[in-house]
């Protein structure tokens, strides 16, 4: 698969993030409905690794952090 360049692509915050910038998780929504994938990382480390998991577990991942019944 390729996905191109993730790293120049429009991260998305954590609507939990806090206004410096600090201790949050980044993503880029458009690639679940082109890639059916979500690239996620750091924002401490944006030219760091990306992690690419389904929209599946992506999904999980939200319901588990919003404290819902999965």
């Amino acid at each position: 698969m390729n996905l191109g360049d993730i790293a120049s692509q429009n991260w998305t915050s954590s609507s939990y993030s806090q206004s410096n910038g600090g201790e949050c998780v980044q993503w880029v929504p458009e690639y679940a409905s082109v890639h059916g994938v979500v690239p996620v990382r750091d924002s401490k480390n944006p030219g760091g690794p990306a992690l690419i998991i389904s929209t599946a577990a992506w999904s999980g991942l939200v319901a588990l952090a919003r404290g819902a019944d999965l």
